[in-house]
């Protein structure tokens, strides 16, 4: 049996990355401008490696942390003025399907105590401080964009943080209208069974697919409006408001929920270790997670424009 001289398996080695280089050369996938996956890559992978992700992801992490709480009363307090008794119960209904269940048992009881007693005092109050807090997640995330390793132009403070402000307001809003076309979408699947006027698995199965396609898409036109609107643009440049990183966020958002989901409820010993603090330690890792995922989609993002640039000074 013949053995290969180590200068061989080199030059064989050397070979197949070429040929994977060259391949990945003439791959070009929607939404990236014309770029070359390859060239996409190298500067997606050198945004990732030296753009200190995981800090930056901590702080906005942080940030939004502090204003889940405030905003979080600030809603529910506003439910038993707007919606029915029916809709609360479907809305814990939801709460329970999408978040981990260790999450939804921390803020089930709080949740339940601020639905049965409205009070509007306490509405006037969370009011301010919700917005305050949820303006600095909101805040965080948009210098989490400009502390990238392709930084681009920036606002000034007052600028920033009117649009952190209008930017929470109307994610605020998109989240209302996603959770009532779930709720709705469940009520009116009961009735159309309860009349008899849908039959069959397979319908049920459909009706029920379009209503969770309506969600998805929610979250793409989120995570959308935050890349347009959430950094300064250079006005010589166009921007794709669907882009690559909103579509790539968005699958990452709804994989990894379900990965987390999964994985907290039936194979993590976090209670067993540290008790009820356990909980709290589940809930900062999904909101981690969900912070690095905005900023990986952003540095795609990054990556095609940056690419894009190189190649339009070359030609110059």
């Amino acid at each position: 049996m013949a053995i290969k001289s180590p200068k061989k398996i080199k030059k064989a080695g050397t070979t197949i990355g070429e040929k994977v280089r060259d391949k990945l050369r003439i791959i070009i996938l929607p939404g990236f401008d014309g770029m070359p996956l390859y060239d996409v890559l190298l500067f997606f992978f050198r945004g990732i490696s030296k753009g200190v992700l995981a800090y930056r992801s901590s702080a906005i992490a942080f940030n939004f942390f502090l204003a889940l709480f405030p905003m979080m009363l600030f809603l529910f307090t506003l439910i038993p003025f707007v919606t029915t008794p029916t809709f609360q119960l479907n809305l814990f209904e939801l709460l329970d399907d999408v978040i981990p269940s260790n999450i939804f048992n921390l803020l089930e009881g709080t949740i339940q105590e601020i639905i049965s007693r409205p009070r509007n005092d306490l509405l006037s109050i969370t009011f301010f401080v919700g917005i305050y807090f949820a303006a600095n997640g909101m805040d965080a995330v948009m210098e989490g964009f400009n502390q990238g390793y392709y930084k681009g132009a920036t606002w000034s403070w007052f600028r920033q943080k009117t649009r952190a402000i209008l930017l929470m307001l109307a994610f605020s809003i998109l989240g209302l209208i996603s959770v009532s076309l779930l709720m709705s979408g469940k009520l009116i699947i009961h009735a159309l069974e309860s009349y008899n006027l849908v039959r069959g698995h397979l319908v049920i199965f459909l009706l029920q697919s379009l209503q969770w396609l309506i969600t998805i898409s929610n979250i793409l036109l989120s995570v959308s409006i935050l890349y347009y609107f959430g950094q300064r643009k250079d006005k010589a440049r166009s921007y794709r408001f669907f882009s690559a990183g909103s579509i790539l966020a968005t699958a990452l958002f709804i994989l990894g929920s379900i990965v987390l989901k999964t994985y907290f409820e039936n194979f993590s010993r976090y209670n067993l270790l540290y008790g009820s603090i356990g909980t709290l330690i589940i809930l900062m890792v999904w909101i981690y997670y969900n912070s690095l995922i905005l900023l990986i989609g952003y540095e795609l993002n990054a990556a095609i424009r940056r690419s894009k640039l190189i190649e339009e000074r070359f030609k110059n």
